[in-house]
Parts: C-alpha cells; structure tokens; sequence
C-alpha cells in the first residue's frame, strides 16, 4: 500500500454501507459549506458527489448533505479536521484525518483505539509522508495512461492492486495538491507513505484488524497507513 488504506469490509459489507454514507455526507456537508454548493464550481464537492453515487448513496441524502453545508437547511453544523499521527502494532506508521464536531469526544476514542498501537504527536511521523494529490481511475481505451496522466499535470502512476489485475482494478495518479483539478477535475489531497513497511501473513493481519478497528470509528474519515 503506502497511500491511503482502504478497509475491504467498506466494499464487501453491506451492513458497513451506513458508515461509509455517514462519512461521505460529512465530508460533503463541510465542501459545500467551504466551497459552494455548485459541483461545476468546487471541485472538492465535485470529487464527492462521483464518490456517492459510486458507493451508491441515496439521492435525498446527498442532497441533503449539499443544502446542509450551504445553509440552505435551518441546522447549524460545524465539523473541524483533527489529524492523529502514531503507530500501528510493528511499527507501521499511521496518519488518521477525521471530521468531527466533538474533538474531546473523538481524542478519547482515538487513544483508545490505539490502545494495541502507539499514539504520537503531531509531526512524529508525518516526516515519512508526502502530502500531495492522489487520483484513482480506470483506464479505458488503447492510450498510454502514464503518459496521459503526465501530460495533465501527474508526477507519477502506479497500478491500483496487483500487477496482473491493473487494467481492471485501475490505477493511482499522484500530483501536487494545486495541479489536482487540472489532472482529475475532482479529486483530493492525501498522505503517501516514504518508507513502506513489509509484514509477514500474520503481522499484517494484526495490523489491518488495528486499522479495522479505527475505520469503524464515526469520526475517522481516511487512514494513510505506511504498510507496503
């Protein structure tokens, strides 16, 4: 990995389905109230709208989210950014950007969903990060996706998944935050793992139960894990 992690059961699991619009509609909420409540015009709120409808959300709440993040719903809603820094079991640095309107609350669930792990300060391992933009895409047709991608503004391309899966599982473009809506017209900005670590079967498997575990948080919106 060593870029975003994503938690299987948010695909696989109908029953995680709740969580995964819960999240998105707070993200959503937060763009339209920054950016404005027009798709064409905020490219964040662009990127997120293309990701509900992926997870298949329902239109109403989408909507929903849109009016309440540009006020247009009488509710007075106001999430901040918290970013945790620390340490999975093994030593697998760990970056966790959650949205919430209670920071005591989520401080206190965080610690002790660390509890199998090491909880950091800030900065203790975001200097083994990149902070840039990440676009992830399929590619269709016969053109070189590499250097389509480059030619829009993208530094580097990697296969999404396994080598023998990469047409169909996609591929991961990274940019610099400011070139992001010249290379995708949507996407956003994430932390990529400078010295990803390798794990044998079992200790990798101690480590995604770990970053399960805090994904199932309400407040958790994306884990960056340094996990090879």
């Amino acid at each position: 990995m060593g870029a975003q992690w994503k938690h299987r059961i948010r695909q696989a699991s109908g029953a995680a389905k709740g969580r995964v619009f819960s999240k998105l509609a707070k993200e959503i909420v937060v763009a339209a109230k920054t950016g404005g409540a027009d798709p064409t015009m905020n490219a964040k709120l662009r990127a997120l709208v293309e990701a509900a409808k992926k997870a298949s959300m329902p239109r109403d709440t989408l909507e929903r989210a849109i009016k309440k993040g540009s006020g247009v719903l009488d509710e007075n809603v106001h999430y901040e950014t918290v970013v945790y820094e620390g340490f999975a079991p093994h030593r697998v640095p760990v970056i966790v950007e959650c949205l919430t309107d209670n920071a005591k609350r989520t401080t206190q669930n965080i610690r002790h969903l660390f509890r199998n792990g090491q909880l950091g300060s800030s900065g203790s391992v975001a200097w083994d990060f990149t902070h840039g933009g990440q676009i992830e895409a399929t590619h269709a047709g016969s053109a070189d996706p590499e250097e389509a991608a480059i030619e829009a503004g993208a530094q580097e391309v990697e296969p999404v998944g396994g080598e023998g899966d990469a047409a169909d599982a996609g591929f991961r473009f990274y940019t610099e935050p400011t070139d992001l809506d010249a290379v995708s017209k949507a996407l956003s900005a994430g932390w990529r793992a400078k010295n990803p670590v390798s794990l044998d079967d079992a200790a990798r498997s101690e480590v995604e139960q770990f970053l399960g575990d805090l994904d199932e948080d309400d407040d958790v919106q994306q884990i960056y894990a340094g996990l090879a």
